[in-house]
């Protein structure tokens, strides 16, 4: 609920409790824990704060390096997608024998299982529950469509729980489900065919372990015939369940290489820079620190409250920036041509209340529908925190687009122009009146 603008140094707990899917949001959101605050709990200060993720928005955003749960969960749902689009594919009438007729029964089996597997309780699956529920009934599998493996790579496949095997052979399936896959699309998938040799030749390295030997016939055939080139579905699914459980006995290991290379100087060329580059890290340090502690100064207070800059109140920031702080060329080396109110304004955001009142002609009125209300807040949201919005873009992302887009929300296009006004005008107060 207390997502972007908030600032409580206070804060030890964050709850995620949906689903961000914005990376630039979701830093935001952990941005809320990460303020300091001195003497918090007895006389100490607060060294770290707690995230509970109940939506599994750290595993989007692959945070969860170092864990094997996040990559298996992850392989899992590939695994799953995989033998969603090859069953599509095995509808075809070319596949209708009775070994495939049975392969893509095998399929489906095993995806109804899963699916069935998922806790309806857990509060990530109740947000996917029509699908859970729709996909439950292997009646539902007789007639796939495209939509169909779209719907369960978007909505089922994240859910997948990890199954208790060996990350090693869950590749290997991975692996070998591409290729089938790949052969039903009529491509030949070159690369995923000679990781399947390595892995095979790699495996035969460490033949004197009984159950590589047990393989040896079908390992031989793979590496010295033409097998894995003619081969079809029923082929390479003798390969996958035959050899996927060899697969944890090939050695983890690394070459080292060592190279002793000299550099060739074509030229020797000394030039100073115009500014060092710790001068430059210092004034933008110190022209930040500035701003942030004296949001009373008049016109930082203006900037903040959404009041138009004058002439004088500009001249009043060029004296701070460009005098006391640093100079000019040190400014413009950082920030360009950026106007002084714009980049005051980026420190500092927008008073909550001031951004209600630039807005109010909206929020205030009992003709739009839920669905503008909320992009409207939306808006106070980001302006509150970035201070302005110029680039219009982010309009086009997550958390705007929650609940339709522009075109979808604002049928009136009348209605989005003059939004879009009022976005310009809180723009323009940041600059000269």
């Amino acid at each position: 609920m207390l997502d972007t603008g908030i600032d409580v140094p206070e804060v030890l707990n964050l709850v995620f409790f949906k689903k961000v899917m914005s990376k630039a949001k979701f830093w935001q959101m952990i941005g809320r824990g990460t303020r300091l605050c001195p003497g918090l709990m007895d006389g100490a200060d607060k060294q770290k704060f707690y995230i509970f993720d109940f939506c599994g928005n750290f595993e989007f955003f692959r945070m969860n390096k170092g864990k094997p749960t996040a990559n298996m969960i992850a392989l899992q749902g590939t695994i799953f997608l995989l033998k969603a689009q090859i069953a599509y594919k095995l509808q075809d009438i070319a596949y209708q024998t009775p070994e495939l007729i049975e392969f893509r029964k095998a399929l489906v089996e095993d995806m109804v299982k899963k699916v069935r597997e998922l806790n309806r309780d857990n509060f990530a699956v109740k947000q996917h529950l029509k699908y859970v529920e729709l996909y439950s009934d292997p009646e539902n599998y007789k007639v796939l469509t495209y939509e169909d493996t779209l719907m369960m790579g978007q909505e089922l496949a994240p859910l997948i729980a990890p199954e208790e095997d060996d990350a090693k052979a869950l590749r290997f399936d991975a692996l070998l489900y591409g290729i089938e896959l790949a052969y039903l699309a009529g491509k030949r998938y070159g690369k995923a065919r000679s990781d399947l040799m390595k892995k095979v030749a790699a495996v035969a390295g460490v033949a004197n372990i009984p159950e590589i030997m047990a393989q040896s016939e079908l390992i031989d055939k793979i590496l010295h015939t033409d097998y894995v080139e003619t081969a079809g579905i029923r082929e390479f699914e003798t390969i996958r369940e035959n050899l996927r459980g060899l697969m944890k006995y090939i050695p983890n290991s690394g070459a080292t290489y060592d190279t002793n290379f000299e550099d060739e100087i074509l030229s020797l060329e000394w030039k100073d820079s115009e500014l060092e580059n710790d001068d430059l890290k210092n004034y933008k340090a110190k022209a930040e620190f500035y701003v942030r502690q004296h949001q009373d100064n008049a016109a930082i207070a203006k900037l903040r409250s959404n009041v138009p800059l004058t002439a004088e109140d500009v001249k009043a920031l060029e004296a701070i920036l460009w005098s006391e702080v640093g100079t000019r060329e040190e400014y413009e080396a950082e920030y360009g041509a950026k106007p002084l109110g714009e980049f005051v304004r980026e420190i500092v955001g927008m008073d909550m209340n001031a951004a209600k009142a630039a807005f109010a002609e909206y929020l205030n009125d009992a003709s739009l529908d839920s669905r503008q209300i909320y992009f409207v807040n939306q808006i106070v949201e980001y302006i509150v925190h970035n201070g302005l919005m110029k680039d219009l873009s982010v309009l086009q992302e997550s958390p705007f687009t929650d609940q339709g887009s522009i075109v979808e929300v604002f049928t009136d296009i009348s209605l989005w122009q003059s939004i879009r006004r009022a976005i310009d005008r809180v723009n323009r107060n940041a600059i000269v009146a």
